[in-house]
C-alpha cells in the first residue's frame, strides 16, 4: 500500500494556491507543517487513516526542486464534470495544461482524464472511471 506521495516545490505559496484549487474538493484537508504542505483525507474516530497522504515540500538537500520524467500523480474525481471543473480550477490557479479532459483511446472506455503540470512542473492527472456515466464508445 502506498502511504504517501511527495512532490518538491521551490515556491510553497504558489504550490498551495495550485493544490488548494482542487484537493479540498476531493476531500483532502490541508495542514502546513514547518512551511510545507500536507494534504490528507479525513479520519473518522476509531478508523485507520485513508491513504495515501500527499505532501508538497521544499527539497531537503536545498537544491532546486525538479519534476521527474515519467512521474505522475493521479487523483480520482467523482465524475466527468468534476474532472472538468477541477482541471479548470487548477489551470486558473497557476497550472499548465498537459491534456484537456476527455477520453483517451489507449485507456478503458470509462476512463475520463485531464492532465496538468503544477507550477513546479510535476505532472498531475485528474480522472474518473465512473461506470454509471457515458463512456468513450457511447
Amino acid at each position: 500500500m502506498i502511504a504517501y506521495v511527495t512532490v518538491g516545490a521551490d515556491d510553497i505559496a504558489l504550490a498551495k494556491r495550485f493544490y488548494s484549487a482542487f484537493l479540498p474538493a476531493l476531500g483532502y484537508g490541508l495542514d502546513e507543517v514547518h512551511g510545507d504542505l500536507s494534504f490528507a483525507l479525513p479520519v473518522q474516530p476509531g478508523q485507520s487513516p485513508v491513504l495515501p497522504d500527499f505532501y508538497v515540500k521544499s527539497p531537503f538537500d536545498g537544491s532546486p526542486a525538479s519534476a521527474g520524467n515519467g512521474t505522475m500523480v493521479a487523483f480520482e474525481a467523482r465524475n466527468q464534470q468534476q474532472v472538468r471543473d477541477l482541471h479548470a480550477a487548477a489551470l486558473a490557479a497557476g497550472g499548465l495544461d498537459e491534456g484537456q479532459p476527455g477520453f483517451r483511446a489507449s485507456y478503458g472506455p470509462h476512463f475520463y482524464v485531464g492532465y496538468l503540470r503544477d507550477p513546479q512542473g510535476n505532472k498531475i492527472a485528474l480522472f474518473s472511471s465512473n461506470p454509471d456515466e457515458p463512456g468513450r464508445d457511447g
